[in-house]
């Protein structure tokens, strides 16, 4: 692929393209996250996946992929995961912002910018809709090799919904009760833990239009069935917008 081809891609020119040629253009912005500490064995730990936006500086994850809290005492230190050849980097950043209650977050990098997504407009995301998400499903286990899925729009459906029975609601399922329902996409793609903070975007054009979710609202959509469905969720892209400007 070339560069200006490239650029047309991450610069969200109307003109479509192959799927093949999509996923080139987004993976330069995939990453991975999680933390580094040199007396550690591994050195690095990756806890999900990231993806690069704005001017090459912001990376979008989960919330709960960002640790609560690190070891400073041993100089602990959350970054950005990149492949390195047949190893990989670490690049530090910094958390500038935490969107709980959507589950996501805003890291800033130091340093040189990386190729960034363009962000999509949620309302035009349609049931039916064919999308694909990039990240790392299985982390570093096989190398950091950014993987691609195919997915359906197959729903767009309250987080959660009010149960029949209060004896099925825990206490976080009754907080979020009490706050405002926002909508998710209900995706028909496999996705897995390691996916976590994956852009989910349009195989035309790579804007992004939501987030990867799995741990977040399994655990509030999926509060009342006894075992998980394997059902992937996303969060619509307009929350990342609103972390940030803030």
């Amino acid at each position: 692929m070339t560069a200006a081809a490239l650029l047309c891609l991450t610069g969200g020119l109307a003109r479509a393209a192959t799927l093949p040629q999509t996923v080139a253009a987004v993976k330069p912005s995939i990453v991975g996250v999680g933390t580094q500490l040199q007396t550690r064995s591994p050195a690095i730990v990756f806890s999900g996946t990231g993806f690069v936006v704005g001017d090459g500086l912001s990376v979008i994850t989960n919330a709960h992929v960002v640790p609560d809290k690190l070891d400073a005492a041993r100089m602990e230190q959350l970054g950005v995961v990149l492949p390195d050849g047949a190893g990989v980097r670490f690049r530090t950043a910094q958390l500038v912002a935490l969107d709980r209650e959507h589950d996501l977050a805003h890291l800033r990098l130091e340093g040189a910018p990386l190729p960034a997504l363009r962000l999509g407009n949620a309302d035009a995301a349609a049931e039916g809709q064919a999308l694909a998400f990039t990240g790392f499903p299985l982390g570093m286990v096989l190398g950091l090799h950014p993987a691609t899925h195919r997915a359906l729009l197959a729903a767009i459906t309250p987080v959660m919904q009010p149960s029949l029975s209060a004896r099925r609601l825990d206490a976080r399922a009754a907080a979020r009760l009490q706050r405002s329902p926002f909508s998710i996409y209900q995706l028909d793609g496999t996705a897995y833990p390691g996916n976590s903070g994956s852009p989910l975007y349009d195989p035309e054009t790579g804007m992004v239009l939501g987030v990867i979710n799995m741990v977040f609202v399994k655990g509030l959509k999926e509060s009342a069935i006894s075992a998980p469905s394997g059902i992937t969720y996303a969060i619509p892209v307009r929350h990342v917008q609103e972390l940030l400007d803030r």
